[in-house]
């Protein structure tokens, strides 16, 4: 009879044992609400979610996420980011990855090193680099599309591998890929660009080697026929001239053509030109370099019949701080 009773008594006493011993497994993982309940007191603590994985409680209310391990006999600490800026799932979630890869046999934090040298001397990074030391002196309009060019076309198939481990063909298929889609032109500029990079990263120790030299555009690109702009003989100038003359556009057309004909500039220069430029009583024009691929003004000196086109122009658009305002704003398209 008492041993009936002694055996009822604990298999009533043994289910209970389990829950409890249940409960107080599920009680060490944390909650976001236990989480923002906890206060520092005047010596770090831990509050453990389990695995080893807990927040670091200092006494300026500071919570840290960590981790201890053990890698060939040796104890670690992991550290993976602040609450609140680290929430509890992502914490979890990098907690999680580090084990799996702790159970391959890779220490964590060794793997995280590595990936951070690796971001660092990414080719981007290297890039970035580059283009800071390479913009100064150049004209922002030029900078501009060279950022824009690494953008679109260099950075999606370079940015993220370690510059120091990029091969010859991962810059082939860069060039063929904006090759295809009609733009041989600037997949030949972006060969050079990368080309110039490397040179940087070798000049300040993150590569030790260029693929780019080891290439020419030649070699992978489509050959095409050059066609040159059409040109003035120095017997078709007269007509030229006498074309413009009689020209049936607007006034101000008609003397943008004249100018071009007597200084021989480019068009962008002369429809980017201020009227603080020009020296008028020195019959001089001084184009400045960030308006040109130049580290020095362009200078052009001004005939007499070039001076009498500017002074029809000022009667038209002195007002303006441009010699050819137009309908926009000429500062927001430069």
């Amino acid at each position: 009879m008492e041993a009936r009773r002694y055996c009822g008594y604990m298999c009533g006493y043994i289910p209970l044992m389990l829950r409890v011993h249940c409960l107080e497994v599920v009680s060490m993982r944390l909650t976001d609400i236990q989480i923002k309940r906890i206060k520092p007191e005047t010596k770090p603590y831990k509050a453990s979610d389990g695995g080893g994985l807990f927040l670091w409680v200092t006494p300026s209310g500071g919570k840290i996420w960590r981790w201890t391990y053990g890698h060939e006999g040796r104890a670690k600490l992991m550290t993976f980011g602040k609450y609140p800026d680290v929430a509890l799932s992502l914490a979890r979630e990098r907690h999680a990855a580090a084990r799996k890869l702790l159970a391959t046999g890779t220490d964590p934090m060794v793997e995280r090193k590595s990936e951070k040298a690796a971001a660092e001397n990414s080719f981007q990074s290297v890039a970035h680099l580059w283009l800071e030391h390479w913009q100064d002196g150049k004209s922002p309009r030029h900078v501009d599309y060279v950022k824009r060019r690494m953008n679109a076309d260099i950075f999606p198939c370079l940015g993220t591998r370690p510059v120091a481990l990029i091969e010859a063909p991962e810059l082939v298929a860069m060039t063929k890929a904006i090759e295809q889609r009609g733009a041989r032109d600037i997949a030949k500029r972006a060969l050079e660009t990368v080309g110039q990079v490397f040179r940087f990263a070798i000049a300040h120790g993150y590569a030790t080697r260029n693929p780019a030299s080891e290439i020419r555009p030649s070699d992978i690109l489509k050959s095409t026929r050059k066609v040159n702009y059409a040109r003035v003989d120095a017997r078709e100038l007269p007509e030229l001239l006498r074309a413009i003359k009689v020209y049936q556009g607007t006034h101000v057309t008609r003397l943008a053509l004249k100018l071009i004909a007597l200084t021989f500039v480019r068009t962008s220069e002369l429809i980017g030109a201020r009227w603080t430029e020009f020296d008028l009583e020195a019959h001089r024009w001084d184009i400045p370099a960030e308006r040109m691929k130049m580290r020095t003004p362009h200078i052009v000196h001004l005939a007499r019949q070039t001076m009498d086109v500017l002074s029809a122009l000022q009667t038209l658009s002195g007002q303006s701080e441009w010699l050819f305002p137009g309908d926009r704003d000429a500062e927001g398209d430069e």
